[in-house]
Parts: C-alpha cells; sequence; structure tokens
C-alpha cells in the first residue's frame, strides 16, 4: 500500500483553511479537534496563520472523558454552564472567528452512555447557548473536515491491521476532497462550487409546491416546499460577504422544506451515527409533518430513536431534504463511513430538526420571527438520515401541477446533470 505523503496530507490543511473556512486577514480562528489529532491540528493552525489568522485557538475533545463526565457526574452539573462559559459564547458571538471542525471519532466512542441524561443536560444548555448561535448564524464562516482515527478506521475497515486501516482511511477520505500528490485542489474546488451554482439554479427555476419519493423498499412519501424556499449546494456567502465550504466533502443539493407539511414513510438505507451511537434497518412515518410512528430492528435502536424526536417540539420535525445521486463519487467507493458527513453524500438524506434560513430567498433581511412564519423548523437537533436507494423516484410537482422528473433509478435525471 502507497503511504500517504505528508506534503500531501499538508496540502489537504490548506484546502481547509483556504476554501472551506476561507479565512481572512486579521481574522480569529476557532479549531475543534480529538486530543489524539494533535500533528494535523498543528498543520491546520500553521495554514491559518499563513493565510493571516491574528490568533488560533484549539479545543480539544476526547469521547472516552465525555463519557466518563456522563457516567460520574449529576444531571444538575451537566447542565450548567458556568459564567466563564456563557462569556466565551457571547465573545464568539462578537468576535465571529472562523470555525474549523476537525472529525476523528469512532463511531460507537458514545456507546452505551444514559440517553436520558444526556438528553436533559443538552436540553438545559441549549436554552442558554441559543441566543448565542443565532446571533451568529450566518454571519461567520465554518467548516467540517475529517482525519483518519484509529477507532473509526477499525470500524471502517475491520478486516485490516490499525496502521493498514489508518492509512486506507486517509485515502479515501483524500479522494472525497479531490486531494492528490500532484494536483491543486483548490482549483478542483472552485470549480465544483461553479457546478452547484447550475445545477441549483435548474432546481430553483420550477420552484416546486413539493416532492414525492417512491422505491421499493417502502418509502412511499411526499414533502411540501416553503413558497419562498430555494435549493443551495456546496459554498455559501455568509453576511459579511465570505464565501467559504460548509461541509468537506460535500455531493449533496439541498432545501428547507415548509414546516408541518409531510406525509408518508421513509426507510433508511444506511446505518445512522447519533450521539457516538449507531441506528440501523430504521423508518418514519410522518402526517401533516410531524413522525407519528417509528421502527428498528433492534429495540435499543428504537429507544434512540424515540429519545432523538422527542428532544424537543421541532425535533420530529423536517429541517432539510437533500438530493444525492447514486454514482455519487463517495458512494462508488463502496465504504460505509459510519460518518454521517460521508454516508450523508453518497445517497439522498432527509434531516430531522432545525431548518436552514438561508434556504430563503432574501434570508439576508429577514427576522427569526420571519423565518418561522414562512415554515422554517426550529429545533435543537439536526440529524441526517440516508433514504438513497437504487431504485429512488423523486418527482417535483410546479404550483400549475406540472410533474418533473427528478431523480429515476436513484440518479438525477438527464435535465438536471
Amino acid at each position: 500500500m502507497v503511504l500517504t505523503k505528508k506534503s500531501t496530507i499538508k496540502k489537504y490543511a490548506k484546502l481547509i483553511v483556504r476554501v472551506g473556512a476561507n479565512v481572512q486577514k486579521g481574522q480569529t480562528v476557532q479549531v475543534y479537534a480529538d486530543v489524539d489529532q494533535a500533528e494535523f491540528a498543528a498543520l491546520v493552525v500553521d495554514e491559518a496563520y499563513k493565510a493571516g489568522a491574528k490568533k488560533v485557538n484549539v479545543e480539544w475533545g476526547c469521547d472516552s472523558i465525555t463519557k466518563l463526565n456522563y457516567r460520574h457526574a449529576s444531571v444538575k452539573t451537566l447542565s450548567t454552564i458556568l459564567p466563564w462559559q456563557e462569556e466565551k459564547m457571547k465573545w464568539q458571538s462578537e468576535e465571529l472567528p472562523a470555525r474549523i471542525m476537525i472529525e476523528s471519532s469512532d463511531p460507537d466512542g458514545l456507546k452505551g452512555i444514559n440517553m436520558e441524561k444526556m438528553q436533559k443536560a443538552s436540553r438545559a444548555r441549549y436554552k442558554i447557548s441559543k441566543p448565542y448561535s443565532e446571533k451568529m448564524e450566518n454571519r461567520h464562516q465554518w467548516t467540517i473536515a475529517a482525519v483518519p482515527g484509529e477507532a473509526w478506521a477499525k470500524k471502517v475497515f475491520p478486516g485490516l491491521r490499525k496502521s493498514q486501516a489508518m492509512e486506507k482511511l486517509w485515502q479515501a477520505i483524500l479522494e472525497t476532497v479531490y486531494v492528490t500528490d500532484d494536483n491543486d485542489p483548490i482549483e478542483v474546488w472552485n470549480q465544483v462550487n461553479e457546478d452547484f451554482k447550475t445545477k441549483c439554479a435548474k432546481l430553483n427555476a420550477y420552484h416546486f409546491e413539493r416532492l414525492e419519493y417512491k422505491s421499493s423498499n417502502g418509502t412511499d412519501f411526499k414533502v411540501w416546499m416553503m413558497p419562498k424556499g430555494r435549493w443551495c449546494g456546496g459554498g455559501e456567502t455568509d453576511l459579511n460577504g465570505r464565501y467559504f465550504n460548509p461541509n468537506m466533502p460535500t455531493i449533496e443539493v439541498f432545501t428547507t422544506p415548509e414546516k408541518g407539511k409531510a406525509e408518508g414513510k421513509v426507510v433508511s438505507t444506511k446505518p445512522l451515527s447519533y450521539q457516538g451511537q449507531l441506528i440501523e434497518n430504521f423508518w418514519f412515518e410522518f402526517k401533516d409533518g410531524k413522525v407519528v410512528d417509528f421502527g428498528a430492528e433492534k429495540d435499543k435502536d428504537k429507544e434512540l430513536i424515540e429519545k432523538m424526536v422527542t428532544m424537543d417540539e421541532g425535533a420530529s420535525m423536517i429541517g432539510e431534504v437533500a438530493l444525492v445521486p447514486c454514482e455519487s463519487p463517495i458512494n462508488k467507493q463502496n465504504i460505509l463511513y459510519y460518518n454521517t458527513l460521508f454516508d450523508e453524500n453518497a445517497s439522498c438524506h432527509i434531516a430531522l430538526g432545525r431548518g436552514f434560513n438561508d434556504c430563503v430567498e432574501g434570508f439576508e433581511d429577514l427576522k427569526k420571527e420571519d423565518f418561522d412564519a414562512m415554515g422554517v423548523n426550529d429545533s435543537m437537533i439536526h440529524v441526517d438520515f440516508m433514504v438513497g436507494a437504487p431504485d429512488l423516484s423523486i418527482v417535483g410537482y410546479t404550483h400549475e401541477g406540472k410533474a418533473v422528473q427528478i431523480f429515476e433509478n436513484g440518479n438525477f435525471t438527464a435535465e438536471f446533470n
């Protein structure tokens, strides 16, 4: 097996900083990484300073410590946001740093924790953190990218030794973000973003009233669009005019549908990694836009789903529908990553929970009450689950009643390619 060159990994770090977060001269940068990613985090920090950052802060995470906290600390303690922590949120909402999240966690890293305890603590903290998050929304750049972790690599490639699994996962990740030993990935991403603009323009031109999904696995589902909703994909522009790429990789074209307007059944086609635990072979039934029934192969997964859809009022409603063809290069890798950042880009997916304000035309001039009135769902969660299938059909219906085949046999029709 050919070992990944350090120069190629450095190129990836530069891509994350320059194209992902698009760090600006004089800007503060917040990097979030697991403790075993110190070497790669240092490359990102170095590239951020080369891009002109005035200060780069790094915050470290560790699943085993998080698990110990949930095991031993009380709900009251876990629910408490200390004054200095709230002061940091306030500072971030005013400073608006570019944020870089480096994913590498073990998909089973939080397996066995008390989910009810986590749910109660999350609800309590969210009440305090929400105003600061809302103040930052669409006003700063952020990006999520991934590097291999040993436990994650072994989960994806269980038949290989740790070193082999790590190397194979490195090669797979770099392929998804268009980084090779001898190319300029920044140029590639510029072209990818242009392609996204073209595809979104084709979809937006129809102003669909609703979409209808069907596949032989049992999916039979209708979802209605917001009158002023729009399709997005690839890079985004914040309210300060800075262009950035939130997800690396990304294949999806997505929108936020109208709250409370979805009917029918959707069946999952890939496992869902939720709060460090895996949910497999599950389905949801919707009525009047809400989950009214659900099922899963395993009882423990049903319990997880129940806790997920009852996190708050909006957790049982839809915040996103996303289109990803079966011919997606990530799907063609035939790798189950057990990580939503990748698996959602191998399959059409739907998200329960929070919708996206910037999926509304003219969002720049609107306030929260406007988004609520238009039907953007609000929730403390945003959980993507995959529904793409080789025979998936998606038909869009215009307000005039015209039927437009968007997906056929799991892929975009010729009109939208």
